[in-house]
């Protein structure tokens, strides 16, 4: 199967190739001889329908994507303004807790300047008792009886101006802690509101995910079908190939097909086939990516394995492993480039590489589902390259 990808792209033949996944599904029979072939058209309608539904699925996925991305940086800004109010709580609240410590303090030192305030008054209380005679013959001297009334009167006056002052203090600080607790009111306030917008915000994010992995889903069982389509498809022409075949009096030899070359030099009895014809050698469908790539190297001499149900583009690096092939990120002339895109990924044969390794020259098919023959040239980097 072939998967379109919703990635945007330029108008170069390169960056389209973003957008497509060409490979095909692997043949559960032998390869088959090329002779005259009777071709099965009635499942290509079906095929193109799941895909267009797949992409209509996968794109609707995406923009629900985008929506719930959205959704979810306002959430986080929600969050963000909470643990902000949250912050200013904590500061009101301890504001406020210093303003009661503080009122405690000064009532304190009220009842103690009080205490000594009444002590002064039993003092002088007592010295009214005694006749101002008295307390002059019990003075040393006239002065001494002036600076004991005197100062019986300073303290008196301030222990009164003492408490007048932390009266009015704790005034202050009594008010300062009810204009505190009305701020935490309305941060409270603010907190529950934004909990309650928070609550909603995340059942909205959770509701849009829920709708994307839907559509998510539906596209992926879009393309189960297209394989089960596709694979239906290649095996109704794989037997109606045999049958030609063995009607002509040919036999089923698996070999490359002969004669007029195709694009880049691909059998032209496969080119020239409706896609996916044919399974080719390596157990491949013809004119798909993979096909192509697999015959570039066949053409070149060098072995190709029969890929046995594991050849999707993405598939490559880790079956071809087992016979010894290895891969890795240097370009080189004469690999095969495989790109991790969409579902299956996408193969091309490097023809050349730049001098500095940053461009390379590929041919390929099947890059925009039209099972054709290209060559461009692209940026080498974010591919992985097979050595054959």
């Amino acid at each position: 199967m072939i998967l379109r990808s919703t990635t945007p792209v330029s108008g170069s033949l390169a960056s389209k190739a973003a957008i497509v996944a060409c490979i095909v599904l692997m043949a559960v029979a032998m390869p088959i001889s090329l002779g005259t072939t009777v071709f099965a058209t009635n499942y290509d309608a079906r095929i193109d329908a799941a895909r267009r539904q797949a992409n209509t699925n996968a794109a609707t996925a995406e923009e629900i994507g985008r929506m719930a991305d959205s959704l979810q940086a306002e959430l986080n800004a929600i969050e963000a303004q909470k643990r902000a109010i949250q912050a200013q709580i904590v500061q009101s609240e301890e504001r406020r807790d210093g303003f009661i410590r503080d009122i405690k303090a000064s009532e304190k030192k009220i009842a103690e300047n009080k205490v000594a305030l009444g002590d002064t008054i039993t003092s002088m209380y007592v010295d009214s008792g005694t006749s101002t005679l008295e307390m002059i013959a019990s003075s040393k001297t006239i002065g001494d009886f002036v600076d004991r009334q005197a100062q019986q009167t300073s303290i008196q006056n301030k222990l009164n101006d003492t408490i007048d002052t932390i009266n009015k203090l704790k005034k202050q600080l009594q008010d300062q802690k009810q204009s505190v607790e009305r701020e935490l009111l309305n941060q409270t306030s603010q907190r529950e509101q934004l909990a309650s917008k928070e609550a909603e915000q995340a059942t909205l994010v959770a509701e849009t995910r829920g709708q994307e992995d839907k559509y998510r889903q539906r596209a992926q069982e879009n393309n189960a079908q297209v394989d089960r389509l596709v694979a239906a498809q290649a095996e109704e022409n794989r037997r109606a190939a045999a049958a030609a075949a063995t009607a002509a009096g040919g036999g089923m030899s698996g070999s490359v097909p002969a004669g007029v070359a195709g694009g880049g030099g691909y059998p032209g009895q496969w080119a020239n086939a409706p896609l996916n014809a044919y399974v080719d050698p390596w157990g491949l469908y013809s004119r798909q990516c993979v096909s192509y790539t697999a015959w570039k190297v066949h053409s070149t001499g060098r072995f190709v394995p029969h890929f046995g149900g594991m050849g999707n583009a993405n598939q490559w690096p880790s079956t071809v492993a087992k016979y010894g092939i290895s891969s890795g990120s240097t370009p080189k002339a004469g690999s095969v480039a495989m790109m991790p895109i969409g579902y299956y990924g996408h193969t091309m044969y490097v023809e050349s590489v730049s001098a500095d390794g940053s461009t390379i020259t590929v041919s390929d098919y099947n890059l925009e589902w039209d099972g054709l023959y290209r060559t461009y040239s692209r940026t080498s980097a974010g591919l992985t390259y097979i050595y054959f």
